[in-house]
């Protein structure tokens, strides 16, 4: 199985060229789409997507997360092969997926060995196309990554500041993801359960439950969510919106009591 997650949009022919590329490649591929609806250029954003799929997939499946700003730069084109493939731009688009595949090696792709396989020319612009998803293709099919890819040290493989910082008495946390509810994803799991969530910057405590419905309608609080990292909400309607927040934002944090 083969995952797809990028910022292409679906008004343009780029997600039907990709996948088209990737069937002559391989034409018994099975391919799902996760997401084109990245926002463009937001890498946090489709690390943490990716990390949602990656955790439900079965061992062996290749994701491939397009979310390239630096196409065409001197930016790397990486396999990572763990216990499941990250097949992704090096630019932090694999820092949150990586936690869950146990990575044991990494590969740069190279762009004219995966020339070979497809037979047409590799764009400047359209990686996806002609490099990621021949690349996660070509994977699915068993051709082992030295075919096609040279491998570099897991170490060198850039990734994003997502570690929550421990600031006093709370945390300082970055917003990585918005769903279309508007519920605000910030970076911390693990954490003991507290009774309520100060805000300092924004002059809020707000109740923490277990689900929406535990608060009325249009009012704020925090929970775990359905992806275990701490969750800004409004019941109905939209924390991001009320609180004016947006991805990669910083949010001061104070759990308040607990068990």
């Amino acid at each position: 199985m083969i995952t797809l997650t990028t910022d292409f949009g679906l008004r343009g022919p780029y997600v039907g060229e990709m996948k088209a590329a990737m069937l002559r490649v391989n034409p018994n591929a099975r391919i799902v789409d996760v997401t084109h609806a990245i926002t463009r250029h937001s890498i946090v954003e489709g690390s943490f997507v990716m990390e949602q799929v990656v955790k439900y997939s079965p061992e062996g499946t290749v994701h491939v997360g397009v979310i390239d700003p630096g196409v065409g730069t001197e930016r790397r084109a990486v396999i990572i092969e763990g216990e499941q493939f990250l097949v992704v731009p090096d630019n932090g688009l694999a820092t949150l997926p990586m936690k869950h595949i146990k990575p044991r090696r990494a590969w740069e792709i190279d762009p004219e060995r995966i020339r070979r396989f497809t037979g047409w020319r590799i764009s400047s612009t359209f990686h996806g196309r002609d490099v990621f998803g021949p690349a996660g293709a070509l994977l699915e099919a068993g051709i082992e990554p030295e075919q096609f890819a040279v491998e570099i040290p897991l170490e060198s493989l850039i990734k994003l500041d997502l570690e929550p910082k421990l600031r006093g008495d709370g945390w300082l946390l970055r917003v990585i993801y918005i769903d279309d509810f508007g519920n605000v994803i910030l970076n911390l799991e693990g954490y003991e359960m507290p009774k309520a969530v100060e805000l300092p910057d924004l002059g809020l405590t707000v109740p923490y439950h277990e689900t929406y419905g535990q608060v009325k309608p249009g009012e704020l609080l925090a929970l775990p969510g359905s992806h275990d990292y701490l969750e800004i909400a409004v019941n109905q309607g939209s924390a991001a919106e009320k609180l004016g927040l947006k991805v990669w934002d910083e949010v001061r944090v104070k759990l308040i009591g607990g068990d």
